[in-house]
């Protein structure tokens, strides 16, 4: 067996019918300490395959760097939904459904590497710089092994900057369906193997940049059809009795308690009232004459005064509890998801209910409609990142942005057909704009629209024919609880990277300096970038000059 291995840029996706040959080699990149580098290890054969042979294949990595390196399999998936024919741009790697590079099985030492016969493999490599680790250049060489000993070896050197990358001010959510994961692993919601793979998968956000936790103190009222719910993911217990209202904040406590201890900053209260105009209430279950009951739904009206009564002496409970432990300051506060126009009178009218309660806390919605924010129902707007040009140009102060399933031309996503330069950009584009928040709904959204059915998300990648694949989730339920990562999820963690990197840069050597370098190749607006397949790579590389300049 003769094998071809080459080592590439991160933001090569390598199809199976795509040649090695015309894949760029990675030459001498640059990071920062305390960062994640990655990088792409290609590979085929022009011979038999391995398995006819009788040759096992393994990875064997020399560098003085080994302890910080781990590598995961890439694996196809079957994308039969890449865009929107009628709403995508010519910026896609490609538009038609067929299999597709994505999901990061985790290779251990020693596992077999499959080496595809007339088709291009990849693996995908990370090297966790630590703090603490010598500025200077780390040669790192792969090398695939037969079974008889042969190595087909590749290697590049990377120079680690005599600076530390440093923390994020971003605040970054992705919404984390609780109910999902019960349901992949067929668990019972918050038994003890529930609160096993919640803190897994959050403790994975929370490495790949997401600092904000979608808390659902009642079941989010979020991907629901009108009449329908999603299973109970209540955190906050409810009693009511001849005294009124009564809270046990225990299941919160243990909620809270996972995200710090996985460093978690904000905890971000589901949302008041139900999506698209806030006409109801939240599912709310509680006890009441010694029965647990639903208590509030789509049968209440988000105005009525029961439902306002309670909301009250729940706000109230709820920011005691909060204040007990000094962290009120770390919420935010939605009341009703993507509103428009049509939906103003009634968003005025809840949030008039209970303003004075939140009062000097933020509350913050999706609102799309400059309009609707002119009227000022809505103190902190997350407009699309295909609508925010007016919110800009109104110099917002603490403007958020957020993307999903409908942000498919000339912005950037994270779809898996996308490049992954397009999807790594908005790391510039945050930067340039001063972003003080970032949005995103699907971290692991594995339903169908309207959470009418589960899906299985290695086989239906789009929520049944809901959104392009890439949008409904970024990670894979892997065994026994264990998230598998996206190469679409990577390429947004490269992208805070650099939004980290150029606030690092702007500090040492001002601010015009990093704009001059980030728009060398061309503008960077949140519509209008470098559409080359390194644009964000080359625009990293140029920052990384400068903080090597300042640090000399």
């Amino acid at each position: 067996m003769s094998v071809a291995i080459k080592i590439v840029p991160s933001y090569e996706k390598c199809f199976l019918d795509e040649s090695i040959e015309k894949k760029p080699s990675l030459v001498r990149p640059s990071c920062l300490k305390g960062e994640e580098f990655h990088f792409v290890i290609a590979y085929t054969t022009e011979d038999s395959p391995a398995w006819l042979l009788g040759e096992v294949t393994t990875l064997a990595v020399r560098s003085p760097l080994a302890e910080f390196l781990r590598f995961e399999r890439v694996e196809q998936v079957p994308v039969r939904f890449p865009c929107y024919p009628k709403r995508a741009d010519e910026d896609y790697l490609r538009r038609e459904p067929g299999l597709y590079p994505d999901l990061l099985v985790p290779l251990r030492p020693g596992d077999p590497v499959e080496v595809p016969y007339h088709a291009l493999g990849s693996l995908y490599g990370i090297a966790d710089i630590p703090e603490t680790l010598a500025a200077g250049d780390y040669e790192i060489t792969a090398a695939l092994v037969a079974e008889d000993g042969t190595e087909y070896a590749a290697s590049f050197t990377l120079t680690v900057l005599d600076a530390v990358l440093p923390r994020g001010n971003l605040i970054y959510t992705q919404w984390i369906h609780a109910d999902c994961i019960a349901d992949a692993y067929g668990v019972d919601i918050f038994s003890e193997e529930h609160w096993s793979y919640l803190e897994a998968y959050i403790r994975c956000a929370v490495k790949n940049g997401v600092n904000a936790v979608l808390t659902p103190v009642f079941t989010p009222p979020l991907d629901t059809e009108k009449g329908g719910e999603r299973p109970t993911v209540q955190l906050v217990d409810v009693l009511r009795d001849a005294d009124g209202w009564h809270f046990s904040f225990e299941r919160l406590r243990r909620w809270i308690a996972l995200c710090r201890r996985c460093g978690a900053e904000y905890f971000e209260i589901s949302h008041l009232f139900t999506q698209w105009g806030a006409a109801h209430a939240p599912k709310i279950v509680g006890t009441v004459n010694g029965e647990q009951r639903r208590l509030f739904g789509w049968e209440t009206d988000s105005l009525s005064d029961e439902y306002i009564g309670f909301l009250r002496a729940f706000l109230s409970a709820l920011l005691a509890e909060m204040k007990s432990s000094a962290l009120d300051k770390a919420c935010i506060f939605h009341i009703s998801d993507e509103p428009g126009m049509a939906h103003l009178e009634r968003y005025r009218a809840v949030k008039a209910r209970i303003a004075d309660l939140l009062e000097g806390y933020p509350i913050v919605d999706a609102v799309s409609d400059f309009d609707f924010y002119q009227t000022g129902a809505v103190n902190i707007p997350i407009p699309s990142s295909d609508h925010i040009e007016p919110f800009l140009a109104a110099g917002i102060e603490g403007l958020w942005t957020y993307y999903c399933c409908s942000q498919g031309r000339e912005v950037s996503n994270r779809f898996i057909a996308m490049p992954s330069s397009r999807t790594r950009i908005i790391g510039a584009q945050l930067w340039k704009y001063r972003i003080t928040g970032f949005l995103h709904w699907g971290y692991n959204f594995w339903y169908t629209r309207f959470s009418r059915r589960a899906i299985n998300p290695y086989v239906t990648l789009d929520g049944g024919c809901f959104t392009p694949a890439g949008d409904c989730f970024s990670v894979y339920p892997g065994p026994c609880g264990v998230p598998y990562q996206s190469l679409h999820m990577k390429a947004f963690t490269e992208a805070l990277s650099d939004l980290r990197a150029m606030t690092l840069a702007e500090s040492l050597c001002g601010r015009d300096a990093v704009l001059r370098a980030a728009e060398a190749a061309g503008e960077v607006t949140f519509s209008r970038y470098p559409r080359e397949r390194d644009g964000a790579f080359s625009l990293r590389a140029r920052v990384n000059a400068l903080i090597e300049s300042a640090v000399k």
